[in-house]
């Protein structure tokens, strides 16, 4: 039989998953309005940074793909994705000049994902972006809780 519920339901959206959902979208918005105002953004990603066309599922491939570039199964398994979603991704970036796809030197029939000009400047940028957000969140919670909160989700991450 299954447990009764309490009729109070207010854990709902009061437990650390919640708080960190919520805490994570902050985050993530607020980078992408230093994205839209940074000078080394493309003024095109900076246009679609500023009207939210890019996304936190865009922003992967910002995340995990390396500045030598990689293939795009390992992209989307570095980011917790399957192919097909990353090939949707890579398709729009690669719209928006942000990457290209080139041959992958031995495998004839295999392509490397690669960070353009435009891209590597926007990686740049988000890189500024990232750190900026940081300091504004440790001042914003203070230094000490931020560390704190840092140390405990990198532990809580298994990394």
């Amino acid at each position: 039989m299954a447990e009764s519920l309490s009729t109070d339901s207010s854990w709902r959206s009061a437990h650390a998953g919640h708080w960190l959902r919520l805490a994570l979208a902050r985050f993530d918005a607020r980078v992408m309005e230093c994205m839209a105002q940074h000078p080394g953004v493309p003024l095109g990603l900076a246009n679609l940074a500023a009207r939210g066309q890019i996304s936190a599922a865009h922003i992967h491939i910002t995340r995990h793909l390396s500045v030598e570039g990689a293939r795009l199964t390992d992209l989307a398994q570095a980011a917790g994705m399957s192919k097909q979603a990353m090939g949707t991704l890579v398709n729009q970036c690669e719209a928006w000049g942000m990457v290209q796809r080139q041959g992958h030197g031995s495998d004839a029939r295999a392509k490397r994902v690669v960070f353009t000009e435009a891209g590597l400047a926007w990686l740049a940028a988000y890189q500024h972006a990232v750190a900026q957000a940081e300091a504004e969140m440790r001042s914003a919670i203070g230094n000490e809780v931020a560390t704190v909160v840092t140390l405990g989700l990198e532990a809580y991450s298994g990394t």
